[in-house]
C-alpha cells in the first residue's frame, strides 16, 4: 500500500469513527425527543419503533396544561432560569477577577491555591451536600433561589477560574502595554483589549456553568422544602409515581427542559468565535 493510500485509509478510518462517536452521542437526545410525540401503545411496547407513526401532542399539552404537583410547569421552569443564569453572571464574574489575578500577579500560595482548585474539581459534588447546606441554612439562605445560586457558584467557581487563568495567560501583555503608551488606563485596557481576547473562554465557562446550574437535582431538591422552590430537573421526578412511569410525560418534560440549553448555547457560540481575534487590532 502506497503512503498515500495509507493516508486515505487513514482518514477514512478517522471520520467513520467521528460518525460512530456522533451518532452514539445523538442517540438518547433523538430517542428523547421521538418517545415525547409517540403515543403510549408505542412507548409501551417491546417492539423497536424507531419513528413515531402517528405524531401526538398529548404528552407535551398534558405537561403544559395540568402542571406538576398543583403547580404549572412555567414556575419551576422560571426557577431554573433564575437559578441558571445568576450562576453564570455571579460565577462568570469571580472566575474573571480571579483567574486574572492569579495570571497576572505573582504572590505568595499562588501554586498552592492552583494546588487547590484542582483538588475541588476532584470532590464530588454530593461529598460536598452537607457542608454546603449548613452553611446555607446558617446565612438564612435556605428555600430561597439565592441559596441555590450560591452553591452553585461554588460548585462551578473552580473549573471557571482555572479555565479563564488559561486564556488570560495566553494573552500577551505588551498588548496592555501599548494600549497603556496610547493613553488608556489599567481599566480600560483591560474592557477594551484583554476582555475581547478571553471573551471565548468566559463564553466556554458559562456554557458548563449553566448546563451545571440548569441541570442539577441534588441540591436543588435538598436545600428546597416546597414545591414552588423547585427547578425542572427536580418536577420531573413527580412523573415516576408507585403505580409506574409515565415515561412520555417525562420526554416531554425532558424535552422542554432541552429547549433553553440550546438557545443559550446558539445565542453566545458567535461570541465565541469572533472574541478569538477581537482586540488584537487597533481601531
Amino acid at each position: 500500500m502506497t503512503p498515500l493510500a495509507r493516508k486515505r485509509l487513514g482518514r477514512i478510518l478517522l471520520n467513520t469513527a467521528g460518525v460512530l462517536v456522533f451518532l452514539y452521542a445523538v442517540f438518547p437526545v433523538y430517542w428523547m425527543v421521538s418517545t415525547g410525540f409517540k403515543a403510549n401503545d408505542q412507548i409501551f411496547t417491546t417492539e423497536f419503533i424507531p419513528f413515531p407513526t402517528h405524531f401526538t401532542f398529548e404528552h407535551f399539552e398534558r405537561v403544559l396544561t395540568e402542571g406538576v404537583a398543583n403547580n404549572s410547569i412555567w414556575l419551576y421552569m422560571r426557577n431554573s432560569a433564575i437559578v441558571a443564569l445568576g450562576t453564570v453572571l455571579i460565577g462568570s464574574a469571580f472566575a474573571l477577577l480571579s483567574a486574572t489575578a492569579i495570571a497576572r500577579f505573582r504572590f505568595r500560595g499562588r501554586s498552592t491555591f492552583l494546588v487547590v482548585l484542582l483538588i475541588v474539581q476532584m470532590l464530588p459534588s454530593e461529598g460536598l451536600l452537607i457542608p454546603l447546606y449548613m452553611m446555607v441554612k446558617r446565612v438564612g439562605l435556605g428555600d430561597q433561589l439565592l441559596g441555590l445560586i450560591v452553591t452553585q457558584v461554588a460548585l462551578t467557581l473552580p473549573f471557571g477560574v482555572w479555565m479563564l487563568r488559561t486564556f488570560v495567560a495566553a494573552v500577551p501583555k505588551s498588548l496592555e502595554e501599548a494600549a497603556w503608551i496610547d493613553g488608556a488606563g489599567r481599566m480600560a485596557a483591560f474592557w477594551k483589549v484583554v476582555f475581547p481576547l478571553v471573551a471565548p473562554g468566559l463564553v466556554a465557562t458559562s456554557i458548563f456553568s449553566f448546563i451545571t446550574a440548569w441541570n442539577d437535582l441534588v441540591f436543588a431538591l435538598y436545600l428546597m422544602s416546597g414545591s414552588e422552590g423547585y427547578t425542572m430537573p427536580v418536577a420531573l421526578q413527580y412523573f415516576f409515581g408507585q403505580k409506574g412511569v409515565d415515561w412520555g410525560a417525562i420526554m416531554a418534560g425532558s424535552t422542554l427542559m432541552t429547549v433553553p440549553i440550546v438557545v443559550f448555547f446558539l445565542l453566545v457560540q458567535r461570541r465565541m468565535v469572533s472574541g478569538l481575534v477581537a482586540g488584537a487590532v487597533k481601531g
